[in-house]
């Protein structure tokens, strides 16, 4: 099993859970995070003042899926999420040594 990590602009979220959901995805977990990268931040002027804003919106989205599914998963993130731009986002992979349904006790990839 392997977990995926992404992150992605906001405007790409529900398209990106409509692909998923496509190949088969039945679980996943949302969080709205800030942070920048090489898209560094931006300038917005309010009354006349610019500020400088260092953190950019974005969306964490991660899941664990089977090892056979990892391939397709990435391809589906890269395809709703790409726009060729800068700051469009990452995708992290890590192991995952196990996974137990709380509700039935059941373990591996039965808990998924």
């Amino acid at each position: 099993m392997k977990k995926i990590e992404t992150i992605i602009r906001p405007s790409k979220l529900d398209l990106l859970i409509d692909r998923l959901e496509g190949i088969g995805i039945k679980g996943m977990n949302i969080f709205e995070v800030k942070g920048y990268g090489a898209q560094k931040g931006h300038e917005e002027m309010y009354r006349g003042v610019t500020y400088h804003i260092r953190l950019r919106e974005k969306i964490r989205v991660e899941m664990v899926v089977s090892d056979d599914m990892v391939e397709k998963v990435v391809d589906t993130i890269i395809e709703a999420a790409k726009t060729g731009n800068v700051g469009d986002g990452k995708i992290f992979i890590s192991p995952v040594e196990d996974a137990i349904r709380i509700r039935t006790g059941e373990k591996g990839e039965a808990a998924l």
